[in-house]
């Protein structure tokens, strides 16, 4: 029989960890967009050396589990950062940002590679038009390819961020206080091993759903902009 007594008593686990989950995500994705745009250029740079230090880059942090990266980036990442309050969130900093450079460093790595697919869609004529114009190469980038590149890719980050969501719970590895550690935490507290668990489970669900459904919005309204 399921047993959902202690939800009165903690629910605010589940709130706090959804809260530092969701805020953890949003800093990752954003850092990680940059980094991949970056990535991304850097390999179409011409400059032999930046492109094979980039490309290892990708291959190493796209080849190795995630739970890895993080473990290793916690023990060489030493911080002494204070615990800080945000809202109702106490963070404790010395954790949450080696996890989310961890996490940046590897979504960084995978959304280069949608960057790179989405300069790639742009046609060639647009850059050689932008050319025949006088417009500088670097110029081109900016304000011909990326502008385009980005609106393709948006998609491909909004999955992105729903990864990100369900993969912040291995932070629970190096005790960020998330939504999966609260569960947990909530479990071995009242010695129910699986009703709060499936609690986060569904939280999770819900959260990830919710990002689906206004992701398919917008595909719609870009959708609509492209017609």
């Amino acid at each position: 029989m399921m047993n959902f007594s202690f939800l009165p008593q903690f629910w605010s686990y589940f709130n706090y960890g959804v809260l530092v989950t969701i805020m953890i995500s949003v800093c990752v994705v954003f850092f990680g967009t940059i980094l991949g745009v970056l990535v991304s250029l850097a390999k179409r740079s011409g400059i032999k050396p930046l492109e094979w230090l980039v490309s290892l880059y990708v291959w190493v942090f796209r080849g190795t589990p995630m739970v890895v990266q993080i473990m290793i980036a916690f023990n060489l990442i030493h911080m002494n950062l204070p615990t800080v309050q945000f809202g109702i969130l106490n963070l404790d900093l010395s954790r949450i940002v080696p996890g989310i450079i961890v996490l940046s460093l590897n979504s960084g790595a995978y959304i280069s590679e949608s960057v790179r697919a989405g300069i790639e869609s742009i046609p060639k004529g647009q850059i050689e038009a932008a050319y025949s114009l006088g417009i500088r190469p670097w110029n081109t980038m900016r304000y011909v390819v990326l502008p385009q590149a980005i609106k393709n890719i948006l998609p491909a980050l909004g999955n992105e961020f729903v990864t990100i969501i369900k993969d912040s719970s291995l932070l629970q590895t190096i005790g960020v206080m998330e939504l999966w550690n609260g569960a947990q935490t909530v479990a071995t507290t009242t010695y129910l091993t699986l009703t709060p668990l499936l609690f986060a489970a569904f939280y999770y669900l819900i959260v990830t759903t919710a990002m689906t459904a206004l992701l398919k919005q917008m595909e719609k309204r870009l959708g609509k902009g492209r017609k």
